[in-house]
């Protein structure tokens, strides 16, 4: 039998458990709440702001032609977005009041210049500008490009850096190459390496702790990946994707989420052991990825569903969907205001 004071301490820590566990969800529950989910669309030259606890769509901002990717200032109050071009090449980068769902000026590169890739960072807006081979940064508080890199590869598509913006990688698809641009002083004192990888590199991230690059190579259905000290490609996966499209790292750096431009998967791989877990059905083929902060879940943008598909990260499957959105793509976290 048991005794009324061993009882107690078994009630006292049940009840400490679920009042840990309120406590997490609550958590949990307020790192979504308290932030926008923003989407561009590419049928519509368009970004969408969706509210991601409800999965609705709050409005939309017109952009240029082609809208590929996004990015948000750290403040919640700006969307950037990158107009590639579809029927003739972009050259122009929106900038979005995301309160007012309005483009306040558009910023222009240069004819051709097909932006793509973006990354916000230490309050700077860095892009590349595939057209022209180079990366450069626009400075929202002085509404000027005050800074240009060239890469001398074709293609130059999608970049990522380091935490402390000392590194930078791009993924040059036409030249089968990741470059890399070590500060080793102030500007302009770059050293630049070219690092071979798989055919097609696209999709490309940095791991939370920032000793790996990897790469989605979509002409031969692999991964390349790069050790971030030495510039050098230490081990490459070879998965038979049809069209690698985009690359993410969970936020804890466990798993690695792939999509298929081409097949309904997205490949999830264990970051440590570099095995395939699973491929997830997520509705048709998907471009754009993107992680909850907290880790719970992933949205993968199902670009011919015009919708994005909400993964849970736990059970690795599809539990909502969000329609409306056509030619779903790039997508970026935005500060609630």
């Amino acid at each position: 039998m048991t005794s009324a004071k061993t009882g107690s301490r078994r009630n006292s820590f049940f009840l400490s458990i679920s009042i840990t566990a309120l406590v997490f969800a609550a958590t949990a529950a307020a790192q979504t709440s308290s932030l926008l989910l923003l989407v561009v669309s590419k049928g519509e030259n368009a970004l969408v702001i969706v509210d991601p606890d409800s999965g609705k769509i709050l409005g939309r901002a017109t952009a240029g032609e082609g809208p590929h990717e996004v990015e948000a200032s750290a403040d919640g109050k700006l969307a950037f977005v990158t107009n590639y071009g579809a029927k003739a090449p972009g050259s122009s980068l929106s900038v979005i009041d995301i309160a007012a769902r309005k483009e306040i000026r558009r910023v222009e590169i240069g004819p051709a210049s097909m932006p793509h890739g973006l990354l916000m960072t230490g309050g700077k807006l860095y892009f590349t500008a595939q057209g022209f081979k180079l990366i450069g940064r626009y400075d929202p508080a002085s509404n000027l490009i005050d800074w240009l890199m060239g890469t001398a590869q074709n293609r130059t598509h999608m970049i990522v850096s380091t935490k402390d913006q000392k590194e930078f990688f791009t993924a040059n698809i036409g030249s089968d190459t990741i470059t890399a641009m070590d500060r080793a002083g102030d500007p302009p004192d770059w050293v630049v390496t070219q690092i071979p990888v798989g055919k097609a590199p696209e999709g490309i991230d940095i791991s939370p702790d920032g000793k790996e690059v990897w790469t989605a190579t979509w002409g031969d259905g692999g991964v390349s990946i790069i050790d971030v000290a030495t510039k050098k490609v230490t081990q490459t996966l070879n998965l038979g994707a049809k069209r690698f499209n985009r690359l993410k790292f969970t936020p804890d750096g466990k798993r690695v989420l792939v999509s298929d431009l081409r097949e309904d998967q997205v490949f999830v791989l264990d970051a440590g052991t570099r095995k395939e877990i699973k491929r997830v059905k997520v509705g048709g083929p998907s471009a754009g990825i993107l992680m909850a902060p907290d880790g719970a879940r992933a949205y993968a943008a199902v670009t011919p569903d015009n919708s994005l598909a909400v993964i849970d990260l736990k059970t690795l499957e599809v539990t909502g969907r969000i329609p409306g959105i056509v030619g779903a793509d790039g997508m970026a976290w935005a500060v609630r205001k």
